[in-house]
Formats: C-alpha cells, structure tokens, sequence
C-alpha cells in the first residue's frame, strides 16, 4: 500500500493546503511498516492534477492539512481515503495512521473559501 502526505520540504512537514502543494512524500508500505519513502513533485497545481498524480503513484490513503470539497470529488473517484486537518511531521503522521491513533477528518476543511477565496474549480 501507498500512503501519500502532502509535504513541505524544508520544514519536513504536513503542506498545509492540498490544491498548491508541489511535494508529496509517498510512503510504501507493507504489513504495516514503511518499508521505503519517495519525495515527489506532483509537476503542477490544482485538486484534479495532484489527485490524478496520486492515482498515477498508486497511492491508496492522503494524509493533508486542508483541503475542500471538489479536491474530496477527485480523491473519492479514484477510491484514494483521506485523512485530513493533519499538521506536524509528516514521518509521525503515518505511524499514528499505521498504528490506529491518527485524529483525522474526512470531510472539507479548507476554511478559505469564505475569503473569497477558491481552491479551484471542480472541474476535472
């Protein structure tokens, strides 16, 4: 299984808004361990190209900070589950999700469409 976190490079943490992340950390992982890591530029912006990127790497679970519905839309048509309004250490984000102690969402969280604000269009 494929586990992706969208990732801030520099700080080593969880990219705050999943429309303009340019990094994902893509952890593989097998009977409940990782057992390697990629650091990946998702090679563009927007819900549809990052969620069509994760359905190209495989990946089977998001980990995120915010996130809105339409990016939801994409995720849910590839069967990609997502555990969102995630920050800190991407590398301690999955082992809470392997181990069963993530406090994740799974609905919108993206709190800046009410300045006006979009994260793209939900068109795919």
């Amino acid at each position: 299984m494929k586990i992706a976190v969208t990732y801030d490079e520099d700080s080593e943490e969880i990219f705050q808004h999943f429309g303009h992340t340019e990094m994902l950390k893509v952890y593989d992982v097998n009977d409940n361990k990782v057992i390697s890591t990629k650091i990946l530029s998702t090679e563009g912006h927007g819900h549809s190209v990052i969620a069509d990127f994760l359905n190209d790497v495989e990946a089977k679970v998001l980990i995120c900070g915010g996130i809105g519905p339409c990016a939801i839309s994409a995720l849910q048509e590839y069967g990609i589950v997502l555990c969102a309004g995630i920050s800190g250490n991407a590398d301690v984000a999955v082992e809470k999700f392997l181990n069963g102690t993530l406090d994740y969402q799974t609905g919108a969280n993206c709190n800046h469409h009410d300045e006006n604000h979009s994260c793209g269009s939900c068109h795919h």
